[in-house]
This record gives structure tokens, sequence and C-alpha cells, in this order.
């Protein structure tokens, strides 16, 4: 039997393309919500609620909010949590609707929704999570230019509204959007149907598929269990995504575990930067023996930065991370291991992993041993972004073949 819960469901509609039909597909009780984020540059932010009336006709509201601190994130936190909380006391309210502007994505509105804590007059203290439950994502794709923008360079200031110094990539918001979904709805034609769904079956696997512009009560029942959030010491590859080629799309994992030198590691991830669709995975280098690093890339844009501690220096984990780790435990070295996947669209994979075998340390230096190490350059900041300028040159496998073997 199933738990019955009082809480009202709360949907998030995200993408690129086709989300702003959410109040077309919405049944009587529905609220949509939406923040149109694109006076976001005169600090300005309008807030639409819409109620869906028995008749089906839809009511209105409409509030200009002033940018909270000149931060988009604690808007949304200040204005939205709030209101969630006194939707679900509406009477009449059976389902909310969050319609996300697309520079937004839903992973940390839902971390949002369920951790931080709000405070209302007369009620108890606490996240909206106490009164909504998050039934899911659907994600909305553009499927003419969706593959397009997943692989490329282009950034998101060249194409909407976002604040001065916000670095991110479009091809990062495309994949996030899909990556992040419970249910696809692919919106328009794609000019490679098959390659499209190729990629999306490996991005977002176990997520349905759909083309079908539906009521939002047929696509909701399309949504099966809600993926949970993925750490960076969780699995790379969860929900079984199909591992065997379909043209030239397909997944590759590198698996290292000799640390990987910090410079040609620099130089080599260039090779996840064209034809890549996204990569991840947790990076040793020789210079950090303690920390490890959390690679991740979307089309030409990548970025690492700190993961955490790796058990054997201390590092806090869950029963689950540590039968995980048991299971490859080196004596010497713990759980230190570069694990990468690589969801390829175009990208030759003997290629890709020969660069990041590549950054791999030889005989040779991995007997030199970790004081040698510690002396190397080291070009990886807290936080490091591509493409950018080479800052640790080396000599690439073409010019070192017999330093490969």
């Amino acid at each position: 039997m199933g738990i019955i819960s009082n809480r009202t469901p709360v949907l998030l509609v995200t993408g690129f393309g086709g989300q702003e039909r959410a109040l077309e597909l919405a049944e009587p009780g529905t609220v949509v919500v939406h923040h149109d984020l694109s006076g976001l540059r005169q600090g300005m932010v309008v807030r639409s609620e819409s109620t869906v009336r028995p008749d089906g006709v839809a009511e209105e509201r409409v509030a200009l909010l002033e940018l909270a601190h000149g931060c988009v994130s604690c808007t949304l936190r200040e204005d939205l949590l709030p209101l969630l909380r006194a939707l679900h006391r509406r009477a009449g309210v059976r389902r909310i609707v969050i319609r996300l502007d697309p520079t937004l994505e839903a992973e940390a509105l839902i971390d949002a929704i369920e951790h931080v804590v709000v405070e209302m007059v007369g009620e108890v203290p606490g996240p909206a999570a106490r009164d909504v439950e998050v039934a899911g994502v659907i994600g909305f794709l553009d499927g003419a230019t969706w593959l397009d923008d997943a692989l490329g360079e282009e950034d998101l200031v060249e194409r909407f509204a976002v604040v001065d110094g916000d670095e991110r990539t479009v091809a990062q918001l495309a994949v996030g959007h899909a990556a992040h979904a419970d249910l696809l709805v692919v919106d328009g034609d794609s000019p490679d149907p098959a390659r499209l769904r190729a990629v999306l079956r490996r991005l977002a696997p176990g997520a349905p598929i759909v083309r079908e512009r539906a009521p939002l009560d047929r696509l909701v029942a399309r949504i099966g269990a809600r993926r949970p959030a993925a750490g960076p010491f969780d699995p790379l590859l969860l929900g079984c995504p199909p591992l065997e080629p379909d043209g030239d799309v397909r997944i590759v994992e590198f698996t290292a575990r000799r640390p990987l030198h910090p410079g040609r590691f620099h130089e080599a991830i260039d090779v996840l930067l064209d034809g890549v669709v996204q990569a991840r995975g947790r990076v040793w280098l020789a210079t950090r023996p303690d920390e490890a690093l959390w690679l991740e890339s979307a089309g030409s844009g990548l970025r690492v930065g700190p993961a955490g501690r790796w058990l054997a220096a201390g590092g806090e984990g869950t029963p689950e991370r540590w039968a995980m780790a048991s299971a490859a435990w080196d004596d010497e070295h713990g759980d230190r291991a570069s694990d990468i996947v690589v969801l390829l669209a175009g990208a030759e994979p003997d290629r890709v992993l020969e660069m990041l075998r590549w950054a791999e340390l030889t005989e040779s230096e991995l007997a030199a041993g970790s004081t040698v190490w510690a002396a190397w350059p080291d070009p990886f900041g807290d936080l490091h972004a591509d493409p950018c300028e080479d800052l640790a040159p080396g000599t690439r496998p073409e010019a070192d073949q017999e330093e490969m073997q």
C-alpha cells in the first residue's frame, strides 16, 4: 500500500523550447508560477502566478520584484519558497507547476525546496518541503536545435539576459535540462531524430522520451520514481545507460589507478571539448594526494574543481561509498583513483582514451615518489574552466609515442 501524502505536488518544467506551453497543458486546480528574468540586467524580476479555474480559464497575478542583493538565487528563494507554502494552504490548489526561466537549473531549486528553512507568520519554520512535494522534472527540448546547443561553444550571455560575470555556456544549460529531467518532451522536428534519441537515452537513462503535447496529467503519469541527485563519489553510471555504440554516439569509461600528471592532464582534457556532449568524473592528481577533483563538461565548456577528501586521507563517507571504495582498495593509495565517463557524439573514442591515458604517470615518474610530485607545477586552481590559455605546455602523444609505451 502506498503512503498517502497531504503535501501539494510540485512539477518543475525546464528547457529552452516548449516549456512556455505549461499553462496551455495545465488542468483546473493547477497554479503555474513563472519568474521572468529577461529584465535581470535592470535589476528586476517579474513573477506571474496563473491559476486555472474549473472552467479552464486562467487567472493571472503579476508582481514586480527587485533583485535581492543583486542575486538571482536569493530573489527566487525569498519569493518562491514562501509562495509555495502559501499556495499549499489555498483552497482548490491541487498541483503547482514551476515554469523555470531557461537560464535556471532544476537541481538547485529542488535542493532549496527540500532544505532551506522558510519563516512564515503563524506557521512552524521549516523548508517548503513540509507542505509541498517535488513530483518530477519535465524537460522540454527543441528537437531542431538541442543537439547543436549541447555540442556548441556559445556563451550564455550571448543568448540570454544574465548578470555580469555569469560564465555558463548554452551547452551547460542544454545538457543540464536534459540530464536532470524525469521526463523529456521533444518539441519540434530534429534533423537527425535517431542520433538525438541515442544521446538522450545515454544522458538521461530511465527518463521516458515523448513527442506529444499532452495535458500535464498524462505527462505526469509517465514519470516513474525520481532519480536521486548524485554526488561526486557516487557511481558515475546511474540509471544503467546503454553502453553499446549507436552510430557516432557512445559512452566511454576511463579508469586510472595511477595518479595523473597535472600538466599533461591539463593538456589532455582539450580532447573533451569537441564532439563530446558530457564528461563527468573524479580525478586524482599527483600534486594533490589528499583531495579529489571533480571534472564536468558540456559541449566546449569544462570545469574542474574540488570534490572532497579521499577516504584514505581522512575523508568522510557514507556506508555505500565505503563499500564501493573497499572493492578496489589499494594497500598503498587506498581509494585514490581517476574515473571519468564521457558521452561522445562525434569524437573518436580511441583518441579520447589515448589522451587521458597519456596523462597517467609513467613507471619512472611513479617511482620518483610523492616528494618529487609535489614540486611539479599544478595549473588547476580551486575552480578551473576550459578552454583557457595553455598554462602547462607538454609533449602530446603524437610526439611522445615512446613514453606512452
